[in-house]
């Protein structure tokens, strides 16, 4: 693609245009600054909001790829990248989940995650290179995040995950009707012109950090990791996750302290297996029995007695 066509494409997309709630913002005081940045920033739950419908069937396309024993990876540049990271970190210390399981790709690698790297997103095959190091099958399911859709980097992991078979979604901010590149799932929260514009840093990292949150999460409840509204597959890898076991026990169970700590210690610091032992009545073996034929599910490894 020549200068003049790439500047005609990107000179055409919203993520690109100017705000006039903001025009004059380089005149207006400190306080007048953040209110107009955060009369922005109160646009963005709506826009992700709409797009729950194509949320959920991405979330339905994470949940079989993970029940087939497959990987989430998300592919970004800059902010978005740095958003796939943080998302894909998260996964192992909230959810249990094993490390290989939610992955994040950024285009310049991971010193692109503390310092710009930005020529790294202009190369397509680069992003292409990243999916077949990793070895992506059918199994998987690769996510692009890009607020312009068209980062070569991102695109062209998109394309070579299509060729290998894996499942697409692709997270944009820019309208679903100029959106032409093929994957199973678009979802397009658009969120309108930046405050600064082209700064999507702003208001497109905070829907996509939104999406990605809705993502994770919805898949990560519909694998049993959550009972009611608490965590019950989180890694006690620091004093405040083991405290925070110990105080989800005795919420969901009444148990003293001393109660729960025993309990968790029973059952070598699984919370789920501590649950159904104090709930159900049964000791550490029997209840993870139990959670082996419920597929992971407190609820039903309960209701089993």
């Amino acid at each position: 693609m020549g200068d003049r066509e790439l500047f005609a494409q990107l000179s055409r997309l919203l993520t690109e245009q100017r705000n006039p709630a903001s025009m004059h913002i380089d005149l207006a005081d400190t306080e007048e600054i953040l209110r107009i940045i955060n009369a922005e920033d109160r646009r963005v739950p709506e826009a992700v909001g709409r797009e729950i419908p194509y949320i959920a069937q991405a979330v339905e396309l994470v949940v079989e790829a993970f029940r087939q024993g497959g990987r989430l990876f998300y592919v970004g540049a800059g902010t978005s990248g740095r958003i796939g990271v943080q998302d894909a970190a998260e996964c192992p210390p909230t959810f249990g989940t094993d490390p290989e399981m939610v992955q994040a790709i950024i285009a310049g690698g991971p010193e692109a995650v503390f310092r710009a790297q930005e020529g790294a997103e202009d190369r397509a095959e680069d992003g292409a290179r990243a999916i077949r190091e990793r070895g992506v099958s059918e199994r998987d399911v690769v996510c692009g995040l890009a607020a312009s859709r068209r980062t070569p980097f991102v695109v062209g992991a998109i394309e070579e995950a299509r060729r290998r078979g894996a499942r697409t979604i692709f997270v944009t901010c820019n309208p679903r009707e100029e959106f032409d590149l093929q994957v199973d799932v678009a979802i397009c929260p658009v969120v309108g012109p930046e405050v600064i514009m082209g700064s999507t840093r702003m208001k497109c990292g905070t829907a996509q950090k939104l999406v990605l949150n809705m993502i994770s999460t919805a898949s990560m409840i519909r694998l049993g990791k959550v009972y009611e509204n608490l965590m019950v597959d989180l890694q006690l890898t620091n004093q405040k996750l083991r405290q925070r076991a110990r105080r989800i026990l005795m919420l969901l169970t009444g148990a003293d302290y001393e109660s729960a700590s025993r309990a968790l210690e029973a059952a070598s610091g699984h919370v789920k297996t501590a649950l159904v032992m104090l709930l159900a009545g049964v000791d550490a073996e029997e209840a993870r029995r139990r959670l082996h034929r419920a597929g992971g599910f407190v609820r039903r490894a309960i209701q089993e007695g």
